[in-house]
């Protein structure tokens, strides 16, 4: 039996390794450090260029919470394309696609991992995720509040907007 256990919930969450970024207008941009968001609520979502879900579900669950959340500084989004397979495919290049087919203005990242994690996503390894799509909620206090990818949209922008 597989008694793997996803996501950190309740832990630190870790700082995210240096890798290639581009900004809310899809140029490239300084590598996103968690340090920088001190005291702000931070929402990673992990996708991946040819997932399905990602493109069905995840993507446009992002869009809906970037809307309802456009006016709140105290919460600030992040897109990381977190490959772990089908790297000639999930591209660079893709993610650029991806942030301007979804009309995303938030920062995207390009996580293809490293040899200390196997060449698979940093943030995958770090952060215990299971594939993609995937969110991740980080409080003020840099603590996982929330690891997973089944995520209910309403009740996200609901609480994301308690957060000031």
């Amino acid at each position: 039996m597989n008694n793997q256990k996803y996501g950190i919930e309740g832990f630190l969450a870790p700082e995210l390794e240096k890798f290639k970024w581009i900004d809310a207008n899809g140029i490239d941009a300084e590598p996103v450090q968690l340090a920088n968001y001190s005291g702000k609520f931070v929402v990673l979502y992990c996708f991946q260029s040819w997932c399905p879900g990602c493109h069905k579900i995840g993507l446009p669950s992002l869009q809906q919470m970037v809307s309802a959340l456009k006016n709140n500084e105290a919460v600030k989004f992040f897109a990381i394309q977190t490959v772990f397979e089908g790297k000639s495919q999930n591209t660079f290049e893709k993610l650029k696609e991806t942030q301007k087919q979804y009309k995303l203005e938030i920062p995207f990242g390009q996580d293809e991992g490293n040899k200390t994690t196997n060449n698979i996503s940093t943030v995958m390894y770090h952060y215990k995720t299971g594939g993609t799509p995937w969110f991740i909620f980080i409080n003020q206090e840099r603590k996982v509040v929330f690891n997973d990818f089944h995520l209910n949209t309403e009740k996200a922008i609901e609480f994301l907007q308690s957060i000031k």
